[in-house]
């Protein structure tokens, strides 16, 4: 599985304009020209997660129920690469809540 780096930064440009914004600048000049959306760059990310999964889970069916064409390393690999892209999307949400918790305990 490779990873979206067009994803990455699109949402690394949206945190350095919300620091931006944070920081005391315009709105207009923390905009990024690229105009990326965080939150559509973030269901881009949950949506590989989750078509990850899938493949994995429907090679594992495949295998079990006896399919030639299905190799067991395929099927342990994918289901490994499945497994780490959803440790990883759960590792981002728990860094995004917690700098979501940071935010509402700021002092205003």
């Amino acid at each position: 599985m490779a990873i979206d780096t067009r994803n990455l930064e699109q949402m690394l440009s949206e945190l350095r304009a919300a620091s931006a914004v944070a920081g005391g600048k315009p709105a207009a000049a923390a905009q990024d020209a690229s105009g990326a959306d965080f939150g559509l760059a973030l269901k881009s990310a949950i949506d590989q997660v989750s078509n990850a999964q899938q493949q994995a889970q429907q090679m594992a069916q495949g295998l079990a129920s006896g399919d030639e064409s299905v190799q067991v390393q395929d099927v342990m690999i994918n289901l490994q690469k499945a497994s780490l892209s959803f440790q990883q999307m759960v590792q981002v949400r728990n860094k995004l809540v917690s700098a979501y918790q940071d935010v509402m305990n700021m002092p205003v």
